[in-house]
């Protein structure tokens, strides 16, 4: 086995599915095979782990599920887990084929998180499909749901609570320790709360950028990169003056101010990443791969001072 460094990816689930697309899964196919050939290309420098997002598909297997009255809708987390499996299949497939000599293997994960979070009181992490305001406010009165505007559409929010162990985390070590790409904490993890008779689910998502964070740093991993589809993170976003942020610390970073359900989340993911092991965290567009980390694109984010943060 060679001795690379660490890295681990967090993959965006509008990545996988852009904004806007049909939720269907051939249009899936299509963007995890150009996703799996940008992660195929980051093995040849790193050894990867390969965390994915899934706000898009455990939305519409909400959306899904709801629509059968003949028993009860599932949950959150049991959805979660469906949806892990589903992601996963797909991604292990199309990088099995990129890289038929390597052993990749998908391994379903809980996530800890605590029951008394105050996420649980003000959900704010997106799934399923974008709608208009018409189309929100109809669904909020038919099923409960909660909606947030999402650029100029709205999309359904859940709680999203702290990620706090990785529950499978021994299991993680050892399939990297024998060299295999893993494909683990899908959707941020199946959120679960621990009790005095063991683990159980909870309704919500686990934002899955945190959650890869949590892993990296659990893992002692090199370098931390968030693709998803923006090519950077901004300031200003929305404004006419809207510029990048090419390179910024922790400190700089803490002084600043970003969305609570779309950038802020990766943001913080990467800082506290960086502040506890040293490394270096990327945020960018999923074409942009290993530029990111070399600070050519997107946002890299470390402790080093920096001159000149944005254009």
């Amino acid at each position: 086995m060679e001795n690379k460094p660490t890295l681990v990816v967090a993959l965006g689930g509008n990545a996988l599915l852009k904004r806007g697309e049909p939720l269907e899964a051939d249009i899936q196919r299509k963007n995890i095979d150009l996703a799996a050939a940008i992660i195929a290309s980051l093995t040849r420098q790193w050894r990867v782990v390969l965390v994915h997002g899934n706000g898009p598909q455990v939305g519409l297997l909400a959306l899904q599920n709801s629509a059968c009255d003949a028993v009860t809708p599932y949950p959150l987390d049991v959805l979660g887990a469906e949806s892990q499996g589903m992601i996963g299949y797909m991604l292990q497939q199309a990088l099995k084929n990129q890289l038929p000599e390597r052993n990749v293997s998908v391994l379903l994960t809980q996530v800890e998180v605590d029951a008394d979070d105050p996420a649980f009181r003000n959900p704010t992490k997106y799934i399923g499909p974008v709608y208009d305001q018409a189309q929100a406010d109809m669904l909020g009165r038919e099923k409960g749901w909660t909606f947030k505007p999402d650029g100029r559409w709205f999309r359904r929010v859940v709680p999203s609570p702290q990620p706090a162990h990785i529950v499978e985390s021994d299991a993680i070590q050892a399939l990297i320790e024998r060299d295999h790409l893993v494909i683990c904490n899908g959707g941020g993890g199946v959120p679960v709360v621990q009790k005095a008779d063991g683990y159980h689910g909870v309704e919500a998502v686990i934002d899955k950028d945190l959650s890869a964070a949590l892993l990296a740093r659990q893992l002692h991993a090199d370098a931390l990169l968030i693709l998803t589809d923006a090519d950077a993170v901004y300031l200003d976003w929305g404004t006419p003056g809207q510029r990048p942020l090419l390179q910024a610390t922790p400190e700089l970073l803490k002084n600043m101010t970003f969305d609570a359900g779309s950038m802020g989340p990766k943001i913080a993911a990467c800082c506290r990443y960086v502040e506890a092991c040293h490394g270096r965290a990327g945020i960018g567009a999923l074409a942009d791969g290993a530029a990111i980390l070399a600070g050519d694109k997107g946002t890299l984010i470390r402790m080093e001072n920096i001159t000149s943060p944005a254009l």
